[in-house]
């Protein structure tokens, strides 16, 4: 038996007046998707457990089945493991954004703007990185290049107890209001206001801003965490796996499962992103391994956009790209099993994670279902005879052991 699992980061919505009150979903021209659900079992399961920050890490985790409640150590820790970075046991390590802040004239006040300072070339985040470690870096605190707007920063010996907010669930409103707080948050505002005296006047900043682009003019520390311990999946499951991947803190829940990260060219976590690339990757891998993972980030980063064309294009672009190639290529497969899903829901009108439980379905090659009008979509969730976890880690053990 072969299993895909294919992830539309964040495409769960919410209604859009501007789409006569459906959903991106809803709205998008999914025929693959839809296919998919017209044959599956469908279900509803909560990969946020409550009281948990509604991250992607935290769902994917759950997804990976693992229990968020028992492995959750962070977010940055995993980005860590993405890109090369190892861990002591002491080791504090936060998540570090290159963002776009808004000042008054007299710069008492500052927004967020943009969590990603337009998406910034890993090129030109590589040189501001750098030189944020030359000038703020000691013999505790260090910086780490990441890919686009998501970097590190590693504190020796340092404090993970601290309340630390996501930039992105913070756009457009005050950062005052969103300061880290607790013991040790003197350091961190610090580090952030002195890296805007870096950044501001930085010549990439002044070229980005010249060619209509949104600076990196500060950094924001959040997503704070330690090296976890978890299994492998392996151990878990008795299967070998692999993960393809835009998004570090993915790979690297990859890399602590003991999976193969597939490295496609040209993606890029973002609508221009090689979705082809990915599916064609893990077609080719599925040959050699059991499971693969396949993780698509664009519909999540239009939802925290707040652009609704680019949350249906997106998912358009998914389905047909991604879907349509993996459906197409699990032909040469005698058995298999296809789990479609979001990790969340990242509606527009808010632009941030919720919590709330989100649609799967599991197409069996063996076990074909009928079921009538079904499209994959938010409706799924109002459907009779579903299969509901509440624990979303418990999907995984479902999707393998069919229990």
């Amino acid at each position: 038996m072969k299993y895909v699992v294919i992830i539309g980061d964040g495409m769960a919505d919410h209604p859009i007046r501007e789409l006569k009150g459906l959903t991106p979903l809803q709205s998008a021209f999914t025929p693959n998707m839809d296919r998919l659900a017209a044959g599956s079992i469908l279900g509803m399961v909560r990969t946020i457990p409550k009281g948990m920050p509604p991250g992607s890490d935290v769902a994917n985790l759950s997804i990976l089945g693992y229990d968020p409640a028992k492995f959750y150590s962070g977010r940055a820790p995993l980005e860590a493991a993405s890109i090369g970075v190892s861990l002591k046991k002491d080791d504090a390590v936060y998540r570090c954004n290159l963002v776009t802040l808004k000042y008054n004239r007299v710069k008492t006040r500052a927004l967020m703007e943009d969590h990603s300072s337009g998406h910034i070339s890993t090129k030109e985040a590589d040189v501001l990185i750098k030189d944020i470690n030359k000038n703020l870096g000691t013999d505790k605190i260090k910086f780490y290049t990441g890919v686009s707007y998501r970097h590190l920063m590693i504190w020796s010996k340092g404090i993970t107890e601290l309340e630390c907010v996501p930039p992105h669930d913070i756009l457009g409103k005050d950062i005052a209001d969103y300061q880290p707080v607790g013991n040790g948050d003197d350091l961190l505002r610090q580090l952030m206001i002195d890296s805007v005296d870096i950044l501001e006047n930085h010549p990439i900043n002044k070229k980005r801003i010249k060619q209509g682009k949104n600076p990196a003019n500060s950094i924001w520390l959040w997503g704070q965490g330690r090296r976890p311990k978890i299994p492998t999946f392996k151990e878990k499951y008795s299967l070998k796996g692999s993960l393809v991947s835009a998004v570090d803190l993915t790979k690297g829940l990859g890399i602590y499962a003991g999976f193969e990260i597939l490295k496609v060219p040209g993606i890029t976590g973002y609508l221009d992103t090689n979705y082809k690339g990915k599916a064609d990757a893990a077609l080719k891998s599925l040959k050699k391994v059991d499971l693969v993972y396949v993780h698509v980030e664009a519909p999540d980063e239009a939802g925290h956009s707040g652009k609704y064309k680019d949350k249906v294009k997106a998912i358009e672009d998914f389905d047909k790209l991604v879907v349509g190639t993996i459906i197409k290529g699990m032909k040469n497969f005698e058995e298999y099993k296809i789990l479609l899903m979001p990790d969340h829901a990242t509606p527009i009108e808010i632009r941030t994670h919720t919590d709330e439980p989100i649609p799967f379905v599991i197409f069996d090659s063996k076990k074909k279902r009928v079921n009538a009008n079904a499209g994959f979509n938010e409706d799924i969730l109002k459907r009779k005879n579903l299969v509901v976890f509440e624990k979303g880690y418990k999907l995984m053990d479902f999707l393998i052991k069919g229990k």
